[in-house]
């Protein structure tokens, strides 16, 4: 990396946002996650068809709850190597773990075999490399740091807009299996590369003829202090509303195609249309971030469980295909919302001089949504015969962010509402 304070040979101002793109890269290949429902039917024929083993809907599910779950447990016992072995080796190692994940998956002759290759080394995988470019971002934002984190990633929510149709087209071609070999080997060879120019800025620097603004009395936040954010209503308010927001979105995620079928979508449309939700995945988080700039992350949490609760009210009381997709974008678009407002809100309220350990703990929520989200899903249409039924607990979780999100979710030191 150059020694002479530039980024790629421009002044920090301007090389700093070639950062934000490779840490959008990087999380286009992390988030091909978000295509697991592409994966469904073809993994419940294989283990069926092929193998001859009886599968439900909890087991083809669980893979997708397994890696979210250890990404989100990766994240804060993740945080101080960033630190300490710098970004780049950090990516790095994340990104062979995730391309293994991906690689063993492609060899498994058991669904319990998936949990373990690809639930938990990709799983780890992506907990390692997802916290770098947010890292990244933080640092050399301090001026806009919601719209260069929503930025970031942004890659992650729109990947499965790009690896859902690749993925789709894939097994169609080569089968599931091989489709699973081919991701791995990409993801390695892209995100080395990718990495390999990550770093962090010199302690202290802000962008030139940036003057950081002065907080009002009570609102400091408490830098590099986790054990100060744990002593704060603000970390407890931010992770309910953060898991509330992820709960909803990841279903959403997770039972999108099948919902689709469910309300008259043509099987070869549902897929497509799991393309057309990442867009609105991905734009979700500069949306959001760049609002969390304007209107604080408190308003923000509160504009989107209000779009949460209408989505979910829709789905419920009026079932058809123009209210499915409606609101399906606006319940995806809020989960990548919440994947800016969250690691915003975590440096505006408590600090990034140790934003990855702090944040690490903030992201706990999302890996508790991921698990508990397309489990209650699988367990609604495994009792019901439908998934329409997740829509009213999704309503009622909702308005309990909003109160949440109303009382608690203000800077440490300000009086609670």
């Amino acid at each position: 990396m150059p020694t002479d304070g530039t980024i790629f040979g421009m002044p920090p101002e301007r090389g700093r946002w070639v950062l934000v793109i490779l840490g959008m890269i990087i999380n286009l290949c992390l988030g091909s996650i978000y295509s697991w429902s592409v994966f469904v039917g073809p993994l419940t024929e294989y283990f069926t068809g092929t193998l001859g083993q009886a599968v439900t809907a909890n087991d083809v599910l669980m893979p997708f709850s397994v890696f979210l779950a250890f990404f989100a447990i990766a994240m804060p016992l993740t945080g101080k190597y960033i630190e300490s072995l710098g970004p780049r080796n950090v990516t790095i190692i994340g990104g062979v773990l995730t391309g293994l994940g991906w690689l063993l998956a492609s060899t498994v002759t058991s669904v319990q075999m998936l949990y373990l290759v690809y639930g938990v080394i990709g799983g780890v995988g992506v907990g390692i490399a997802y916290g770098v470019p947010v890292a990244v971002a933080a640092r050399w934002f301090p001026d806009r740091r919601g719209l260069a984190v929503g930025l970031t990633l942004l890659g992650f929510g729109f990947s499965a807009f790009l690896t859902a149709n690749i993925a789709g087209y894939m097994i169609a071609l080569y089968g599931v299996m091989d489709t699973f070999r081919i991701f791995g080997i990409a993801f390695v060879v892209l995100i080395i590369l990718l990495a390999l120019p990550m770093r962090f800025p010199a302690s202290g620097w802000k962008p030139s003829g940036w003057i950081p603004p002065v907080p009002k009395p009570g609102e400091e936040v408490c830098e590099c202090d986790r054990g100060a954010m744990l002593r704060t209503p603000t970390f407890y308010g931010l992770w309910a509303c953060f898991f509330i927001g992820c709960l909803a979105g990841l279903m959403a995620i997770s039972i999108a195609k099948p919902v689709g079928t469910e309300v008259g979508v043509e099987a070869g449309l549902a897929t497509m249309l799991v393309g057309f939700f990442a867009i609105f995945n991905g734009g979700g988080r500069p949306l959001f971030g760049s609002l969390t700039d304007r209107i604080t992350p408190r308003n923000t949490a509160l504009v989107s469980f209000v779009l949460i609760a209408f989505a979910s009210a829709a789905l419920w009381l009026v079932p058809g295909i123009p209210v499915y997709i409606v609101a399906f974008a606006i319940l995806w678009g809020c989960l990548g919302g919440w994947l800016a407002i969250a690691p915003t809100a975590t440096g505006s309220y408590f600090g990034t001089c140790d934003y990855p350990r702090c944040y690490g703990l903030v992201f706990l929520a999302y890996g508790a949504g991921a698990i508990a989200g397309p489990q209650l899903a699988g367990l609604i249409k495994t009792t019901t015969g439908n998934y329409m039924g997740v829509f009213p607990y999704v309503l009622a979780l909702s308005l309990i962010g909003l109160v949440i999100g109303w009382v608690l979710m203000k800077p440490p030191g300000t009086k609670r509402a």
